[in-house]
């Protein structure tokens, strides 16, 4: 090669994002899609770069559909460009290593492996079948539980999950049409019965119930503490009672309009509430937080009655 073809092929490669394209297609074929995948060059820029990469002949294509592959042009290549690649691929530069493992990590995900991003994050992650929907029936399958009674089921949605796995589930509600929905939701579950019933006055004897489940339901209670009281009486000895609710949040004009009466109860606040109510708390804290703006936080809260 003379000496204009040398400073062209220096030329060429001494652009950082085209070093870093050719040292990942030194080994194997690559579409422009994989390139920006593992690069995070942009598209038009990695397509420029592939362009006159072609045009000095130091990588050759194939269309594939609406698909381009690129590879390295061994057979074609000049000493002096072999000796660059040469030299960057085994001068262990950071960048060019990060390259190398995002590579290692596509072809993980192509053989069924989750890429490395999703470790320590996964729940901010979707892949195929793995719902929050899916997790809760999987984790639901290690209940065993006894008469259960759910205030403020709605349309019986949560209940579903639970009614395979109780000796008894009664749902209760104060809007007919929750109830009629949750009536025919649930009525392939022989053990189940919807009702339409008042939270501040369960139509239910003491001690009826080994379990008492509040999903969202206090922040619509016109008096809670009256409600979580109630909760109490109808729970028998040793049973235990589980609350989800929306923690104490300055978003009202929010959660008004869904037809909210509190803007939510703080961990300290849900804790005093139930021993008020004459229950041992065992838990209660703030146990997830939602991605998107306002970052509405739900307190989780455990209690059981103590065995008098």
């Amino acid at each position: 090669m003379d000496l204009a073809g040398t400073v062209g092929t220096l030329n060429m490669l001494g652009d950082e994002s085209r070093l870093r394209l050719c040292a990942l297609l030194l080994e194997r074929e690559l579409s422009v899609t994989d390139l920006v995948k593992i690069t995070g060059i942009s598209q038009s820029r990695v397509s420029t770069h592939l362009a006159r990469l072609r045009e000095g002949g130091i990588v050759r294509d194939r269309r594939d559909g609406q698909r381009s592959f690129y590879v390295l042009a061994k057979e074609s290549l000049s000493s002096t460009a072999k000796t660059v690649l040469d030299a960057a691929t085994r001068s262990g530069d950071p960048t060019l290593e990060r390259d190398k493992r995002r590579l290692s990590f596509l072809d993980d995900e192509r053989c069924g492996a989750l890429p490395d991003s999703f470790v320590g994050e996964m729940e901010r992650h979707y892949s195929p079948g793995r719902t929050w929907q899916s997790l809760s029936v999987g984790i639901a399958a290690l209940l065993d539980l006894g008469e259960v009674l759910d205030v403020g089921s709605g349309d019986g949605a949560a209940a579903g999950y639970l009614a395979p796995y109780c000796a008894s589930l009664t749902c209760i509600d104060t809007n007919a049409r929750m109830i009629e929905a949750a009536t025919k939701r649930l009525a392939r579950h022989k053990n189940v019965r919807a009702e339409v019933a008042d939270m501040h006055e369960l139509p239910f004897r003491a001690a009826s119930f080994d379990a008492i489940v509040l999903f969202h339901t206090l922040t619509y209670a016109e008096r809670p503490q009256r409600a979580l009281e109630e909760c109490a009486r109808v729970l028998r000895p040793n049973g235990r009672l589980v609350a989800l609710t929306l923690d104490a949040h300055e978003h009202r004009t929010i959660t008004a309009a869904y037809g909210e009466r509190h803007p939510g109860f703080a961990p300290r606040t849900l804790k005093r509430m139930l021993s008020r109510a004459g229950l041992t708390v065992t838990f209660a804290d703030v146990t997830c937080r939602e991605p998107k703006k306002p970052h509405f936080e739900v307190v989780l809260a455990i209690a059981t009655k103590p065995n008098a």
